[in-house]
């Protein structure tokens, strides 16, 4: 089973959306084996965004993440990465598709809502960086059955 991090967005957490957007991931199957409530650091802002620091708008991004605490999430599941990516929809949220989080709740290309990791080596990197081993779930869904074919589970 793949894990990938989800956050959770001061634009969300504003809006009252964390509920609706945990449901998403739920809903579709995936399982939350690490959540937190957090403020980001400077520190941790440079490193996550360190591709952006350079770049003219960085300070932007660093007022809007820190303008409230995020929700850090890790999620597991079987193609967890691109699931997540599917359920998030595109980064320029006006055109993302209805029916995905950013499709159905969102307008713009940084209060998009959420951040998801963008491919398995990402997500690699990502999980730690948010979340210390101990604060991490391993847990037997009873849903899982219902979930995955047997064959799949076997994977």
């Amino acid at each position: 089973m793949e894990r990938t991090l989800v956050l959770i967005k001061p634009d969300a957490v504003q809006r009252g959306l964390a509920g609706k957007i945990l449901a998403r991931f739920e809903e579709k199957g995936l399982k939350i084996v690490g959540i937190k409530f957090m403020q980001l650091s400077d520190a941790l802002l440079g490193e996550h965004y360190s591709h952006l620091a350079d770049k003219p708008f960085f300070a932007g991004i660093r007022r809007f993440m820190q303008s409230t605490p995020v929700i850090a999430v890790c999620l597991e599941g079987l193609d967890a990465v691109d699931t997540v990516r599917a359920i998030c929809g595109i980064t320029k949220a006006r055109a993302a598709a209805p029916g995905t989080i950013r499709g159905d709740w969102a307008m713009s290309i940084q209060a998009n809502l959420v951040h998801a990791s963008d491919s398995i080596e990402t997500a690699l990197v990502e999980v730690p960086r948010f979340f210390e081993e101990s604060e991490l779930f391993t847990y037997d869904s009873l849903s899982i059955p219902l979930i995955y074919s047997e064959d799949e589970r076997g994977k």
